[in-house]
């Protein structure tokens, strides 16, 4: 990559921190959009710039970039939809795009949506993955403990069942005890969705989050941290697998760490038969 600028589109979480500074360990000078009741405020530390707007202001956001001499992005981060709906301030753009979605409101069809504009405002979206390869899940047990039987065959079950949902646009992540899916991804994210599930099961919950069979990996691709096993151990949660290859790991060594300290198993696999 020539320019040694780039754009970040913020949701919440550390993840775009974590971006970030890996941006700048790699010579490039981040800057960044957020939204309010979205975006940590402690990215601006992290970047050359940070402008916090409403969900909606494209024109704005397009703006902040060209001004910037910004030719490529990345979209990074949750938007916590049910906190989001209340904060949205379309512009003119936004109205159309949302107009041209003929009653679609699926998250890949949104976004999609959205890179087109910024597309043909000359701004490139690329992939979230192209800057962090060192921090897609490798194939393996990672833990000391390993899934018992049982656990084994909840993972095939939660596997086939997480690809359904994602293959429906639902979400990305399921929960699973003895045969049965006890929580399914949907608008309240993947953390929410280990605590109910997990909240139903008194211990032996298996969370099973996988990238959709057509994931665009520009955008919504599965990632999990140390915040992840901190939620599974809150509620009993025992195994945690993500896809191999194909998965954002944050924080993989305290994830770790945690996860040996609570008897957590985490495992990346690349397709449960």
């Amino acid at each position: 990559m020539m320019n040694k600028r780039i754009g970040l589109i913020a949701g919440s979480g550390t993840f775009p921190i974590i971006f970030s500074k890996k941006a700048a360990e790699k010579g490039l000078q981040v800057f960044a959009v957020g939204y309010h009741n979205e975006t940590d405020p402690v990215l601006a530390s992290y970047v050359e710039s940070l402008e916090i707007m409403h969900i909606g202001q494209i024109k704005r956001l397009i703006r902040f970039f060209k001004k910037n001499r910004i030719e490529e992005a990345i979209m990074i981060g949750a938007i916590k939809k049910p906190g989001a709906i209340l904060d949205i301030r379309p512009d003119m753009k936004a109205i159309s795009l949302i107009a041209n979605m003929r009653h679609s409101t699926h998250d890949d069809k949104i976004l999609r949506a959205f890179a087109k504009v910024l597309e043909d405002e000359g701004l490139q979206i690329r992939a979230s993955t192209f800057l962090l390869p060192e921090l897609l899940a490798e194939e393996g047990c990672w833990t000391k403990r390993k899934p018992t039987k049982a656990e084994q065959e909840d993972i095939k079950l939660g596997w086939k069942m997480a690809k359904e949902i994602g293959r429906l646009d639902i979400g990305q992540c399921v929960v699973v005890s003895n045969g049965s899916v006890m929580a399914v991804e949907a608008i309240d994210g993947t953390d929410s969705t280990i605590r109910r599930g997990g909240n139903l099961c008194n211990g032996s919950a298996v969370v099973v989050k996988v990238c959709k069979p057509t994931q665009d990996f520009r955008f919504d691709v599965p990632a999990v941290g140390a915040q992840t096993v901190q939620s599974m151990h809150k509620t009993g949660a025992t195994v945690l697998v993500i896809e191999a290859g194909r998965s954002l790991v944050f924080d993989k060594e305290e994830m770790i760490s945690l996860a040996n300290q609570w008897g957590i198993t985490l495992m990346a696999i690349e397709k449960e038969n």
